[in-house]
């Protein structure tokens, strides 16, 4: 459990326990999650609001309002909402990414899970997630919490990151092996 803990630290850490303890005080654990998921989904999806949450030259004001704004439309919960407005307000809308990664690190611990990134190439259809939930379930012995992202450079395949564990099953890493492999031919 200790190693399990160790990826929550730091700055996002501290973040991620605060808005975890919260949301556990007032029975919010799935709404706060489904909440913060939504915010992955549009940094995912908008390059300026990415722009807005990394840019130094903004206000803290400035980035207040606007994730306010961004986040009413969104219809995300007040309390979140809170969250996201203090982690302006401090200047650490930077590390945002990293404090929801915590949150559902501490949520997966907390129900005893075992939180698993995964990045595959394009998005995983249901079965596939059932399929690789299973997989990884059987492999790392406990239920496996799921998070995707897409990165379209991968080509094809995904990579998988369980704790400190990670494998890469990427088309695009295959490729730079066989390419590094075929310099010596010849």
């Amino acid at each position: 459990m200790a190693a399990d803990q160790s990826t929550i630290t730091g700055m996002s850490g501290r973040y991620a326990k605060a808005m975890f303890d919260l949301a556990n005080e007032r029975n919010a654990l799935d709404d706060v999650k489904a909440d913060l998921a939504t915010i992955t989904a549009m940094l995912d999806e908008s390059a300026d609001l990415e722009s807005v949450v990394r840019s130094p030259v903004l206000s803290r004001d400035d980035q207040a309002r606007a994730m306010d704004a961004v986040l009413d439309a969104a219809g995300v919960g007040q309390m979140v909402k809170n969250f996201v407005g203090v982690v302006a307000k401090n200047r650490r809308l930077f590390a945002l990414r990293g404090m929801i990664r915590g949150y559902n690190e501490l949520l997966a611990q907390h129900r005893g899970e075992v939180a698993a990134e995964v990045t595959s190439a394009q998005p995983l259809t249901d079965a596939q997630r059932d399929n690789l939930a299973a997989a990884l379930k059987q492999a790392v012995g406990r239920d496996v919490t799921i998070e995707t992202s897409v990165d379209e450079s991968l080509i094809g395949g995904m990579i998988v990151r369980v704790g400190s564990r990670m494998v890469d099953f990427s088309l695009s890493t295959k490729l730079a092996s066989l390419r590094l492999s075929m310099k010596g031919v010849g």
